[in-house]
């Protein structure tokens, strides 16, 4: 099948992903993270993004991560992802109403209740699956699944989502006819800095760097970086104050290392780890989803549907490497998403087909996650977020 743009960047070991580009491991590369609302002791406001039911606002205990439903906001089609401004005051959602896709905002007002802010604006693209704010602010971006093509928008002072300013076509396929018959944009984020916009393409089996131009909100085009064929890259996530990043593959059920040069946005590719224990490939096939990192940048977490679990990995090396430790049943089948606390105390899990949301404590020495309570029962879900 056709391939994407460039050729295969070589894979290195872990070990020498930053002797290969001279990186080193400070906190020096990264911003200070955006502010955002305090974590106090008590109820904190969750977001459910639904298949069939909107959004639905819950309320989670800080200490345990028990779920409280509080209201719902059925007018949005599919938001199977949402995203918080730095601010912590507005939602952004992803709304499948139409042909195309569309991203929408909503205050946040007390308690979590939402009210929307300005129209919906089109992504340009079928089937948008993931957006992010960018740390300043001032831009959405926007991943379209169905039509391989990012977007990006600004942010008006109020919030509302404005003109849309970028919309970039992926081109190329994958060796896996059903799933990487052409381009499918599955996530679009910066690093910590908000330097560069980086584009994870599940079908072409590319991670793409762009530069968010400042004056006009434009993508241009940097770099690419290829996965290991076949694998499909769905999401990715950046160490928080080494430059590193960690993607996890949904078609081979693997978690990729990356080493990040900070000053160009250019990706090289690492070690590859299975993200299910020694066997248990052999007896059910897995496909993982969402992947985070703990603040500290100790511990990853991944989300397995097949094997339906958390995976818990180590980060080792300065941030270069990954060792597996463990699994914990996520409570429910399918684990479409995971979502850490702001506090790190708490994770939760969104079980798709199994229509619950499991919450876990996070042992802040060792990394561990302990169930917390029974699951939540809700709708059929996309994502969850704690804020």
């Amino acid at each position: 099948p056709a391939r994407a743009r460039r050729s295969l960047i070589g894979a290195v070991g872990a070990g020498a992903l930053g002797a290969a580009l001279g990186v080193r491991t400070t906190a020096a590369w990264a911003l200070p993270s955006p502010s955002r609302p305090e974590c106090t002791t008590g109820q904190r406001p969750a977001f459910l993004g639904t298949y069939g039911n909107g959004i639905i606002t819950c309320s989670y205990d800080t200490t345990t991560g028990a779920l409280t439903r509080q209201s719902s906001f059925p007018a949005v089609t599919d938001p199977s992802f949402l995203a918080v401004s730095p601010n912590g005051k507005v939602l952004y959602a992803l709304d499948n109403s139409g042909r195309q896709g569309a991203v929408r905002a909503f205050a946040i007002g007390a308690g979590g209740a939402l009210a929307a802010l300005g129209p919906a604006r089109s992504t340009g693209g079928a089937n948008v699956t993931h957006l992010s704010v960018h740390p300043t602010g001032r831009y959405l971006l926007s991943a379209n699944y169905g039509a391989g093509s990012v977007a990006a928008h600004t942010i008006s002072a109020d919030g509302s989502v404005g003109a849309r300013t970028a919309l970039v076509q992926h081109t190329g396929s994958g060796p896996d006819p059903g799933r990487q018959e052409g381009p499918h944009a599955h996530q679009i984020l910066t690093d910590p800095r908000g330097a560069h916009v980086f584009a994870v393409d599940l079908g072409t089996d590319t991670v793409y760097t762009y530069r968010l131009d400042p004056a006009n909100g434009a993508l241009r085009p940097v770099s690419e970086v290829r996965s290991v064929p076949g694998a499909g890259p769905r999401h990715m996530v950046f160490h928080p104050t080494a430059p590193y990043a960690y993607v996890a593959n949904e078609l081979n059920s693997t978690v990729t290392v990356y080493a990040l040069n900070a000053a160009t946005g250019a990706l090289t590719r690492g070690e590859s780890l299975p993200t299910v224990p020694a066997g248990a490939a052999a007896v059910v096939r897995n496909y993982p989803a969402e992947v985070v990192i703990s603040a500290d940048g100790r511990f990853l977490y991944l989300s397995n549907r097949g094997h339906e679990s958390v995976a818990r990995f180590s980060v080792t090396g300065g941030g270069a490497g990954l060792r597996l430790l463990d699994t914990v049943p996520s409570g429910g089948s399918w684990p479409r998403h995971i979502g850490l606390a702001p506090s790190g105390t708490l994770l939760f899990a969104a079980n798709q087909y199994g229509r619950t949301v499991a919450a876990f404590t996070v042992n802040q020495d060792s990394g561990a996650l302990t169930p917390s309570g029974p699951p939540f029962a809700t709708s059929s879900l996309g994502c969850v977020l704690p804020v």
